[in-house]
């Protein structure tokens, strides 16, 4: 396949090398993108999740640390701050699987240019996923980096924190843009945010324990993706948790990043291929 005919890179960025497979090509494309938009992320995707953090960490952290002492033997800075880079990964691979997949197949179509080549929905699903995934690697790499300069980093496996925040993004990006390639317009996009993003972000012991909720919504909570990437990533930065445990919520994590995966293929090919 010859670079000439490929409208999925032909944007006036450098083009990889020929004979590169379909879904390389597509993952290229977003890579292009970003190197031509990143500065209008910067604030969303790695100021504001360092503001948070210096404002509930600093902020609160000192009234916290000041009445209750430690929450679960850590100063209350070192609790929160991991589960921050989780929150983190769900809001970005939110973002990044709703406008803008809903964007390629109605308003600028380039999913519908993209397989009149031999790109198939499968690549393009591959490609976004897999772009979702170094996105939210690269956030994790400087946010790791900010929580060492914080201090609160105490486990010298804290280094796979942005492998942790990357399949914590999985686990939401594919069972999201599954949902939206189903999706005709965008009005259910600000529902989920209300009833679904913003519930998660509160609930899934980003702030205090889940011991703290009532039984039945601590529940409840086992099933949010959310709780899962908080749990591997406080485990990674102050190395607690057990193996056994830790296992859990990975396995929870893949599992629902590999269904996700699998209706994500057949919705596009459900919507592309007619």
């Amino acid at each position: 396949m010859t670079t000439t005919h490929d409208p999925i890179t032909a944007r006036g960025a450098a083009q990889p090398t020929v004979g590169w497979s379909p879904w390389r090509r597509a993952l290229w494309y977003h890579a292009a993108f970003w190197a031509r938009t990143w500065r209008g992320q910067v604030f969303s995707s790695f100021l504001f999740p360092i503001l948070y953090l210096a404002a509930m960490g600093l902020g609160v952290g000192k009234l916290v640390d000041a009445h209750a002492g430690t929450v679960q033997g850590v100063p209350y800075l070192d609790f929160v701050a991991p589960a921050l880079l989780a929150m983190g990964a769900m809001q970005i691979s939110a973002n990044e699987s709703m406008w803008p997949v809903l964007a390629s197949f109605k308003w600028t179509r380039s999913y519908w240019t993209a397989i009149s080549t031999p790109i198939t929905p499968r690549d393009l699903v591959f490609a976004k996923l897999s772009w979702v995934a170094i996105h939210v690697a690269m956030v994790g790499v400087t946010y790791t980096c900010v929580l060492g300069a914080f201090g609160v980093l105490h486990s010298p496996l804290a280094i796979l924190l942005p492998v942790a925040a990357a399949l914590t993004g999985l686990s939401y990006a594919a069972p999201i843009a599954a949902y939206t390639a189903t999706q005709e317009n965008p009005n259910s996009f600000i529902v989920f945010y209300r009833l679904g993003i913003i519930p998660m972000f509160l609930f899934s012991g980003c702030f205090y324990p889940i011991s703290q909720l009532p039984g039945w919504l601590r529940t409840v909570v086992q099933f949010v993706p959310l709780y899962h990437g908080v749990a591997i990533c406080r485990t990674l930065a102050l190395g607690q948790g057990t193996p056994l445990v830790t296992a859990y919520h990975l396995a929870f994590l893949l599992a629902l990043s590999g269904l996700g995966t699998v209706l994500c293929v057949r919705n596009f090919r459900r919507r592309l291929e007619v």
